[in-house]
């Protein structure tokens, strides 16, 4: 069995709020899928994110779900996503259940129609950093961290965008994947009333959130801290795909 508040997100799918699907995509835009995995964590429900690498040329230091662009033989979206996630995050697909794949989105900066895989992680594994190259950090963020009021605020970009961002696992999770997961946590009946008008600068790639202004340092962090993994040293319609429950 799923739990309820993935079944809430799974029928609330087409409705997602999300700003992503209105912009038109240009003939160049590259197919993408991200895995956006739930999975019972030491901590409760949590949710995969990783860090990308701040050598990367595109979003470089920015959190985010594991994914990237189609290969040749892949089964997109659901295929690209967990190979992707495999690639990234050490996520063996056999422990995975994929349950629907959102509308596909367009994001501007990187030219790529991304469509979300919703799944489940019915063998939850430890978290490993894939290629250090492309992926900083990996971690598994319990979902009562982004619903907590004190983790959540607005960020303001140079070029005058204002959006929502977490506080979470150390990072600071702004953009479209806080976008997506701001419309996720509604959708599944999880969001709670935090404010809006605390809005704050946004901080250089890799900042960590206890360095965001109005945000305190935690001398007890790793007693509550997120299963995370640090690297070694050196489109489609919104579809559910069937499931036994």
């Amino acid at each position: 069995m799923i739990p309820e508040y993935l079944k809430r997100l799974i029928d609330a799918a087409d409705d997602l709020p999300l700003r992503h699907r209105m912009p038109q995509a240009t003939s160049t835009a590259r197919r993408s899928a991200v895995l956006i995995l739930f999975g019972e964590g030491p901590q409760g429900p949590d949710v995969l994110l990783i860090e990308k690498s701040a050598h990367l040329r595109s979003h470089a230091g920015q959190p985010a779900f594991p994914g990237g662009g189609v290969d040749p033989g892949d089964d997109f979206p659901t295929g690209t996503a967990l190979r992707e996630a495999e690639e990234e995050a050490g996520v063996d697909p056999a422990g995975v259940r994929v349950l629907a794949t959102l509308q596909e989105l367009f994001l501007p900066p990187s030219d790529r129609l991304v469509v979300p895989v919703v799944a489940w992680w019915d063998d939850p594994r430890d978290v490993t950093v894939g290629d250090p190259h492309e992926v900083a950090r990996v971690a598994r963020v319990p979902l009562a961290d982004l619903t907590d009021p004190a983790n959540r605020f607005r960020v303001s970009h140079p070029s005058g965008f204002i959006g929502p961002a977490f506080g979470v696992a150390d990072m600071v999770v702004w953009g479209f994947t806080a976008a997506l997961l701001d419309a996720i946590l509604e959708a599944a009946g999880l969001a709670r009333p935090w404010d809006h008008g605390d809005v704050r600068p946004l901080p250089a790639p890799g900042a960590r959130s206890v360095a965001l202004p109005g945000a305190a340092a935690d001398d007890d962090e790793d007693a509550a801290a997120p299963t995370v993994a640090d690297p070694a040293p050196d489109g489609p319609p919104t579809r559910t795909v069937p499931r036994d429950e």
